[in-house]
């Protein structure tokens, strides 16, 4: 039997005033340990703070939630990435999950100088990844030659102790990315598109699959779309700052969404493009009545999704919502003959 496990993400350091910011990493992940969270995303970029710093935080503040830390290799040597998942586990017994991240927005990638094309930063993640695997694997000194990196028996002390090493995440967006995940064993993440069109499972046969999705679920389908619009109204900005933005991304994932969001029609669907269209956020929408999310929420899990990363929530009450639906889909998808269960919160 399969496990569903539910991930939130952390609030972003450059939209929470810093007076506020800690408190809210904080707050956010109580919530999400509360509501039965396995773990919780924790951005990088060139605009905000350390993801690492942010992960001990939230380590310290409960008492189980992994953090699922964006690892970018322009920013890092594997070696260091396996020390501080060594050290977390030694100070603090948790596990951390990674989630290797290839690229970027292109003007943080060309003020560090990196100019390596899309289908080659997977090609480095896979030598950057695997150095970190078998570090944090075993105690045996780890001797690699690769086109992008190299290491000769190196060793990592403190070791990480049995059943905390890290699990590994990967955009599965692009054909070098499903490749990626295949090579390094890790779950691919996909932005999918309406489950009604069949997901993209067909494309990642053979692979551990998860799903990038914000989720507004509430009793009623006309109390959710209340709440949807009023968290994210039109804004003319927001469209052209995103139309600017798909201008220079060569991101596989940005731009399957775009295309996405051109031809869907929002009518009588669950499925939703706006916050993703005017720049509010990076994945696609639910939007709909318990029953009506579950039932969408239901058709990813039998197409074997099982791992679903949330959009950061802006409430506890969110989160208890979206745990409702997420149990129903969760019943939904077993009593079709899919062995699921979802640990409850």
């Amino acid at each position: 039997m399969q496990v569903v496990q539910l991930f939130s993400t952390s609030p972003q350091s450059g939209a929470v005033p810093r007076e506020d910011y800690l408190n809210e990493v904080i707050r956010v992940a109580r919530w999400s340990e509360e509501c039965g969270c396995e773990g919780i995303l924790v951005y990088t970029d060139n605009s905000l703070v350390d993801p690492w710093l942010v992960s001990q935080i939230i380590i310290q503040n409960t008492t189980r939630l992994c953090p699922l830390v964006a690892v970018q290799p322009v920013y890092m040597h594997p070696y260091t990435v396996a020390k501080m998942v060594s050290s977390l586990a030694y100070l603090y017994h948790r596990r951390v999950y990674l989630n290797m991240v290839a690229g970027g927005f292109k003007n943080d990638l060309l003020a560090l100088n990196d100019t390596t094309p899309h289908d080659r930063r997977y090609q480095r993640l896979i030598e950057y990844t695997r150095i970190i695997k078998e570090l944090a694997g075993g105690e045996a000194p780890v001797t690699f030659q690769g086109d992008f990196y190299s290491v000769v028996n190196l060793r990592l002390t403190p070791g990480v102790p049995a059943g905390l090493a890290p699990g590994i995440f990967v955009s599965g967006s692009s054909d070098a990315g499903q490749e990626a995940a295949r090579a390094i064993g890790a779950t691919a993440v996909q932005y999918p598109q309406p489950a009604q069109k069949g997901g993209e499972r067909s494309d990642t046969c053979g692979l551990d699959c998860g799903i990038r999705i914000g989720v507004i679920a509430r009793p009623d389908r006309d109390l959710a779309w209340t709440v949807a619009h009023q968290r994210f109204p039109e804004d003319r900005k927001g469209r052209l700052t995103h139309q600017l933005a798909m201008q220079t991304s060569d991101s596989s994932w940005h731009r399957q969404l775009s295309d996405t969001a051109r031809n869907h029609s929002e009518n009588q669907s669950v499925y939703w493009m706006v916050p993703f269209e005017t720049y509010k956020t990076f994945c696609p929408y639910l939007v709909g009545s318990y029953d009506e999310v579950a039932e969408e929420l239901a058709a990813y899990l039998a197409l074997g999704f099982c791992k679903i990363i949330l959009d950061i929530p802006p409430s506890e009450d969110e989160l208890r919502n979206v745990n409702i639906a997420v149990q129903k889909a969760s019943e939904k998808a077993r009593s079709r003959g899919h062995g699921l269960y979802l640990r409850a919160s």
